[in-house]
């Protein structure tokens, strides 16, 4: 688990965001393609937008 969160901020990405998004998808995912779902492969989804004022 510290090691799954560590990797989340590295990426930049709240880890409870990840895991909601990986328990989401994971059933429907095929265990060959298991690799897209790692923090860094997925952090461009779950990063929040910048809005402006």
């Amino acid at each position: 688990m510290y090691s799954l969160i560590g990797s989340c901020k590295l990426n930049g990405i709240n880890p409870r965001a990840y895991l909601e998004y990986v328990l989401t998808y994971i059933a429907d995912h095929k265990i060959t393609h298991i690799d897209e779902l790692v923090p860094w492969n997925v952090a461009d989804k779950l990063k929040p937008t910048m809005t402006t004022p």
